[in-house]
């Protein structure tokens, strides 16, 4: 059972990760940040629809996630698009290190989240989608749509 300290507040959705890719695999990770970088967040303002993951020197590194500097902020603020390390244990960091290594598979970022007090990543090991594996999957979710419309008007 969660408690209230733990509630999840989501701060941005990567939408096209999920229509673009198929996911493999999905990792919570924390994400290290500066003062001015969480109080940007706390204001609801950041981006990771661009973003993706890369593995340097066997830590693991958030690139293209856009977190606007901090409105109140003076000569310390931070740069919006620096590169950001992201926490996660070494055996898993090895795991996926491995499997990025095959060819078409890469990492990205499906939500950034304030989980309590602190601010954490879901990434996901991902593949590329083919054009006709989006075309199924748009078919299987308009099916679904006409399904739940026809039980609708039978009500």
């Amino acid at each position: 059972m969660a408690r209230a300290s733990e509630s999840k507040r989501v701060l941005a959705t990567n939408r096209r990760a999920r229509h673009a890719y198929h996911v493999l695999e999905d990792l919570e990770c924390g994400i290290v940040l500066r003062g001015t970088e969480v109080k940007s967040l706390r204001a609801g303002r950041c981006s990771i629809a661009e973003a993706y993951g890369f593995l340097k020197n066997g830590e693991l590194w958030l690139l293209g996630a856009t977190i606007p500097e901090y409105a109140h902020g003076n000569i310390h603020n931070h740069a919006p698009n620096r590169e950001r390390k992201l926490l996660l244990s070494r055996r898993e960091l090895r795991r996926w290190g491995k499997q990025v290594r095959e060819k078409g598979v890469t990492i990205v970022p499906l939500e950034l989240y304030f989980k309590g007090h602190l601010v954490k990543v879901r990434m996901a090991l991902v593949r590329g989608k083919k054009l006709y594996d989006k075309r199924e999957d748009q078919k299987r979710r308009d099916a679904g749509r006409d399904m739940d419309r026809a039980m609708g008007r039978r009500r």
